[in-house]
């Protein structure tokens, strides 16, 4: 045997040696098992690392002490909603037993404190899966905080937010919702009273003012995912997850109810994911301001509306779906030509697989934010990394979020 071919038998064992080994290496470090992600419900949203955090995230996660110091999230909304406080201004109240009564809630419970005339920052002592016999009524000055625990309200009736102001809801994973039951409801310690069955929202925002939601999942329910309507105004809607649905976002009650030109919402760094219709959101008469969103296909369309809403679409980043008729962002309820005087503008968009945003209307369509609800809304193209973190999140006490 020569010396050459002893090199060449050489070179190839050390060639094979050395694939062998970067595959087994590869092979271990992709093994999924070793994701803390692969043993959450499938519902929670698989975080990019690597994600940038946006203006709201970065207000409060990048500080380890926000377990001791829970209240400072308040100064963190932006937009419409931004001067919501919710339970900023009273006492720390831990829910510890996940069972409901609507008439007579037990102590301990999450309906005792939602009810409350007072202020309170409702947290939560361990994971809990919370079925409601009846719909939550949410008092004013509320916040629901689900950090550090995994907190579902699932296979009952929902939340409902009715004329009521200043109301925070964090973290907290709303799924499976169904139609409320005629019926008595308390709403506060001193009123109890006859409810004629809620439509099954998830979450339902009547008459209501000063309102965040934040880093919230949302999925299946009998009707909407979110419902902003009856002159409810001055709402934050962020960092939220929405899959699986049909009717995702209704803001305005209806064409006849003008009282909705009030009505002001910021709909920002939210992931609408897969099996999602329509409405996201679909707006009546009044501001929406949809900014830095990740729409991964619709089946139907994205943003809609009727009754000459004014609708800002900007840094979105919007994926059409593959069938050739569903490429089109907007839809136009009316069939009338006046929709072309309607303002709905498109500004740092990034359409892909052929998505397209109509636009309508003259004029300035600036949201007119003043300097405490502004933020810098970003190029499109940074759209994914901003919404990487939607839904709830995996806090550990004593550590960035």
């Amino acid at each position: 045997m020569t010396k050459s071919t002893n090199s060449l038998q050489l070179f190839a064992w050390l060639l094979i040696c050395f694939v062998f080994t970067l595959v087994a290496g590869k092979s271990s470090h992709e093994d999924p098992t070793k994701s803390l992600h692969d043993y959450l419900p499938s519902y929670y949203p698989q975080p990019h690392k690597n994600g940038l955090r946006n203006v709201i995230d970065s207000c409060w996660r990048l500080k380890g002490d926000w377990s001791s110091n829970r209240k400072a999230l308040a100064d963190c909304a932006i937009g419409f909603g931004s001067s919501t406080i919710g339970g900023k201004n009273g006492d720390i109240y831990v829910v510890t037993d996940p069972s409901d009564d609507p008439v007579n809630p037990k102590r301990g419970t999450l309906r005792y404190a939602a009810i409350k005339s007072e202020p309170l920052w409702i947290i939560f002592e361990r994971d809990m899966v919370l079925t409601l016999e009846n719909e939550l009524m949410v008092n004013s000055y509320k916040t629901i905080d689900g950090r550090g625990a995994k907190i579902e309200i699932s296979n009952g009736p929902c939340i409902t937010l009715d004329y009521v102001t200043n109301v925070i809801i964090h973290g907290i994973s709303i799924h499976d919702c169904e139609p409320g039951k005629k019926g008595m409801v308390r709403s506060s310690p001193e009123h109890v009273g006859e409810r004629l069955g809620s439509d099954g929202d998830a979450i339902s925002v009547f008459g209501s003012s000063n309102v965040w939601i934040d880093h919230c999942y949302l999925a299946r329910a009998t009707d909407g995912l979110l419902d902003v309507i009856h002159a409810s105004t001055a709402v934050t809607i962020s960092n939220n997850y929405f899959t699986e649905h049909d009717k995702v976002m209704l803001l305005g009650h209806n064409d006849e109810y003008t009282a909705d030109r009030i009505m002001k919402v910021t709909v920002v760094f939210n992931h609408f994911g897969r099996e999602l219709v329509q409405r996201m959101p679909r707006v009546r008469y009044g501001y929406a301001h949809v900014a830095n969103n990740y729409y991964d296909q619709w089946l139907m369309y994205a943003i809609g509306g009727s009754a000459n809403p004014t609708i800002f679409s900007e840094g979105n980043y919007f994926i059409a779906p593959d069938k050739a008729y569903n490429k089109e962002v907007t839809k136009r309820e009316t069939q009338e030509e006046g929709w072309k005087s309607w303002k709905w503008r498109s500004s740092k968009d990034v359409f892909l697989n052929g998505a397209y945003f109509i636009p309508s209307g003259y004029g300035s369509i600036a949201p007119k934010y003043t300097r405490e609800q502004s933020f810098i809304v970003a190029q499109g193209s940074l759209t994914p990394s901003l919404t990487s973190n939607a839904g709830p999140l995996q806090c550990v006490v004593n550590e960035p979020c």
